[in-house]
């Protein structure tokens, strides 16, 4: 009977730690519940958000933000038509795509696209 104690013990300590260790890594991986198209969509904001602070809008032509505040206001799920033409519009396009990549998105995940 004793046995059987430790060995329950020792059952319920490692089932602890296995819990605790899932929502250590849920948490340290930002997993707060929310869906993973949602969570995408917020980092790719707070990447925007940020490089619009440290770059500025110079250079940035109403099509290019209109397009993509549409993109924003769709939670990311609209068809991807940003199209970059300028030099400051190329900059924060490869800027963000490197941002969603670091952020564990697809390259393909940015919303830049041009027909021609």
């Amino acid at each position: 009977m004793r046995l059987q104690l430790r060995i329950g013990g020792a059952g319920l300590l490692a089932a602890m730690v296995i819990l605790g260790s899932a929502a250590a890594f849920a948490q340290q991986s930002g997993n707060t519940g929310t869906d993973w198209p949602t969570e995408k969509c917020n980092r790719y904001r707070k990447a925007y958000d940020q490089s619009l602070a440290r770059l500025g809008k110079k250079g940035l032509g109403a099509e290019f933000l209109a397009s993509h505040d549409a993109f924003l206001a769709s939670n990311c799920q609209a068809r991807a038509e940003v199209c970059a033409r300028s030099k400051e519009e190329l900059e924060l396009a490869n800027r963000l795509v490197v941002m969603a990549m670091n952020s564990g998105m697809a390259s393909t995940f940015p919303p830049f696209y041009c027909r021609n």
